[in-house]
């Protein structure tokens, strides 16, 4: 009775929601590029012949960037031991939408996650008729897994967290939540901890598996790795044979870039900051704001590394080659190596925003880590580096400036990243244990 109220206020409510929201996503797909990317699907229609769609595949849904990275890797993994199954990778946004492209993984259909409108949750599901739905860190969306269930698709849900806020949030409204994730076949946390909290909000405990994190696991996928053309565009700007510090900072949002930069140009003056924004879409405001903050900006797309010979080479290509110069990486999934090239690693969103970014790639460059005081969203991973002194926090500035320092000392750093290193290989195997859960084999 419970769910049937609770899905008539929800759909009573969700074209409101809707439209209050539509304008700002609409800016978000100029900005992003989203447009001419098959948007049309997020309604569920689709210009691809049903002939011509992989039926019956296995789906994922990623709301984000962040999810639809998890999802390649889980898909990967999979597909290391079954090469010939059929996935869908189905993201929430654009941004998510090209790196998932960008990945061609063989025999992936990347498409956008329909809308929860009964009409279009019907349709995406008339026209792949998915063997099995896996949704990513992501929301339960009562249309769709109701729909699911009728049908009896599978739903799971992988990588499942709650911060302590969250977790609060979400038991307040128990009642009308425990209908909506008891209709979920399976649940992988990457906690045991998080299982009471689950099994309150309706999941039943043999539903729930203790996976270990995706996120963390660093078993699967490809490690950060050194490129040469990197290698040739930093020379281009430190000079060649230079020792000035490659200081990055990772998956920045608005407001961080001046704000770490100058922090990095306080502690070490010479050292080059290495800018990685969250979105590349960004690239000509955070080129004007570093710009306001006396900063010369040269952009990786810029650059050509002039490889077999082809065009010029990077330091042809950088004519800017001063102290003040930044690196402002315009291009989309390249975070993960160019964090190989660091000397140490800044996350972003930590510090003017709350949720973090994702550490773990830089830990296991093997690079020393420094944070801000919002790593909400790496929760309870944040807390156990500097429980263990395996990262480095700051809460200003100054204090990023101290940070920098220290991580920069090999007597301070080389724990440190060991330490970091440990505490991710407590997660080792998670992807292979989520893929065995689902089904592969």
């Amino acid at each position: 009775m419970r769910l049937i109220l609770g899905l008539a206020i929800y759909r009573l409510l969700l074209p409101l929601l809707f439209m209050a929201a539509f304008p700002g996503w609409l800016v978000k797909m100029l900005r992003r590029g989203g447009f001419g990317t098959r948007l049309g699907e997020r309604a569920a229609r689709y210009s691809v012949a049903l002939e011509n769609e992989p039926r019956s595949a296995v789906h994922l849904h990623a709301v984000s960037v962040g999810e639809a990275m998890l999802a390649l890797k889980l898909i990967r993994e999979w597909r290391s031991t079954e090469p010939h199954r059929r996935f869908v990778l189905a993201t929430g946004t654009a941004t998510g939408h090209a790196v998932a492209t960008a990945a061609k993984v063989p025999g992936l259909r990347v498409t956008y996650a329909p809308l929860d409108f009964p009409g279009m949750v019907r349709r995406y599901l008339k026209h792949f008729e998915p063997a099995q739905i896996i949704l990513v860190e992501g929301e339960a969306w009562p249309n769709l897994l109701l729909a699911c269930r009728r049908r009896k698709i599978p739903v799971s849900l992988v990588n499942a967290r709650f911060s302590p806020r969250s977790a609060a949030r979400y038991l307040r409204f128990a009642a009308w939540i425990r209908p909506v994730f008891g209709m979920l076949d399976a649940l992988a946390i990457q906690d045991p901890e998080d299982a009471a909290i689950w099994q309150q909000l309706g999941v039943p405990a043999a539903k729930i598996h203790a996976t270990g994190s995706l996120k963390i696991d660093p078993s699967s996928g490809q490690p950060p790795t050194r490129r040469p053309e990197f290698q040739a565009i930093i020379d281009a700007l430190t000079g060649l044979g230079n020792a000035r510090p490659v200081i990055l900072a990772a998956s920045t949002h608005p407001g961080e870039e001046p704000w770490i930069a100058t922090a990095i140009r306080n502690a070490v003056p010479d050292a080059l900051a290495l800018i990685v924004p969250r979105h590349a879409e960004r690239r000509d405001q955070v080129k004007a704001d570093l710009e306001r903050n006396g900063f010369e900006v040269v952009f990786r797309s810029a650059c050509d590394a002039g490889q077999e010979g082809h065009g010029p080479s990077a330091r042809d290509s950088v004519t800017t080659l001063t102290p003040t110069a930044c690196l402002v990486i315009d291009t989309t999934g390249e975070l993960r190596d160019w964090t190989a090239h660091a000397d140490v690693v800044i996350i972003g969103k930590s510090f003017l925003a709350t949720g973090g970014q994702n550490p773990c790639e830089a830990i296991l460059a093997g690079k020393p880590v420094i944070f801000g005081p919002h790593m909400e969203n790496f929760e309870p991973l944040a807390t156990r580096l500097l429980t263990e002194n395996a990262a480095f926090t700051a809460h200003d500035q100054a204090s990023l400036s101290a940070a920098i320092l220290r991580a920069l000392d090999p007597a301070e750093s080389n724990p440190a990243t060991t330490r970091a290193t440990a505490l991710l290989l407590r997660h080792h195997g998670a992807t292979r244990r989520i893929v065995e859960l689902l089904g592969g084999t």
